[in-house]
């Protein structure tokens, strides 16, 4: 048995509770979690909404984004070994015990080895929101000098977009607030606005999950990439919208694991609670307007 955050259909407050973890299967890892982000996906799960969208049912674990140390490793894994610090983005909606939790089970395709040096509780914050915006990125086609606008740029999601577009090639405008300056214009944003532009850009990566408001600023025959969320964007003037449900990578994960090594993402957590504690981390992150991911400790 371990302890794991989990989404009962009955409520849409997460429960910590005992449950049964399997052992590790072929091509998976058992893990002992050091640390998870709460990331609002969490919320749009344990809330309900996520449960519609995915066609989820019954009590399912909690949490996507995990560092944590591996303990077992089922038939067929290459690459791993009881003992290594590993990043995960947990894949499996519906699996007892995901990232919030003192133990988890995750594919190894999911896990990339923690670079030396890289703090635990801070990498955490990295594979679902990296992977998301890479992926992003990818709907958007080769950057060739084109203008991005990203939305929600000082949040998890659209920090590592403008890093990750700017280094790519991209001519990076953020939107964010006033107060987050110093931070897009060091991940590489050309300038900071405030409020939604007209349609002035080639594409748009709406971290902010605008949805129909983000089209406005992408120009006619343009792209717009988002998170899947409840109310989509529908396509309009040309312009192509697609929706992104961010999908494991270890490979991928271990590139943007040394990126965050190397200082090109920046990594921010906004506090620390332990485990028992989840419920004052999914409230901070539903109050909003926060910088930084919330972090729960296992040990």
């Amino acid at each position: 048995m371990t302890l794991a955050l989990v989404s009962k259909p009955d409520t849409d407050t997460p429960v910590l509770e005992p449950v049964t973890l399997p052992a590790p299967g072929a091509g998976e890892l058992r893990v002992r979690v050091i640390a998870a982000s709460v990331d609002p996906v969490d919320l749009f799960l344990a809330g309900g909404s996520g449960r519609t969208v995915w066609g989820l049912t019954g009590t399912i674990g909690l949490g996507s984004s995990l560092t944590g140390i591996v303990t077992g490793i089922g038939d067929g894994v290459t690459g791993f070994a009881p003992g290594d610090r590993i990043a995960a983005a947990h894949p499996v909606l519906g699996a007892p015990a995901r990232g919030h939790a003192e133990e988890t089970v995750v594919p190894a395709y999911a896990a990339a080895p923690l670079p030396a040096g890289l703090d635990p509780v801070a990498a955490a914050t990295v594979p679902l929101n990296g992977l998301t915006a890479a992926q992003l990125l990818d709907r958007l086609g080769p950057a060739g000098g084109r203008t991005l606008l990203v939305t929600g740029a000082a949040g998890g999601v659209g920090g590592f977009a403008v890093a990750l577009a700017a280094r790519a090639g991209w001519a990076v405008t953020a939107l964010a607030r006033g107060s987050d300056r110093d931070f897009v214009l060091r991940a590489g944003a050309r300038e900071l606005v405030t409020e939604l532009p007209g349609p002035a850009f080639d594409a748009v990566v709406d971290a902010a999950v605008l949805e129909a408001a983000a089209l406005g600023a992408v120009r006619d025959g343009g792209a717009l990439a988002g998170p899947t969320s409840a109310r989509p964007a529908t396509p309009e003037r040309g312009i192509t919208v697609d929706l992104v449900d961010s999908q494991p990578d270890g490979d991928r994960l271990a590139a943007l694991l040394a990126l965050a090594a190397d200082g090109v993402l920046e990594l921010r957590v906004a506090g620390t609670v332990p485990l028992s504690d989840a419920a004052l981390a999914y409230g901070n992150v539903a109050a909003g307007g926060g910088r930084g991911r919330w972090v729960l400790l296992a040990d």
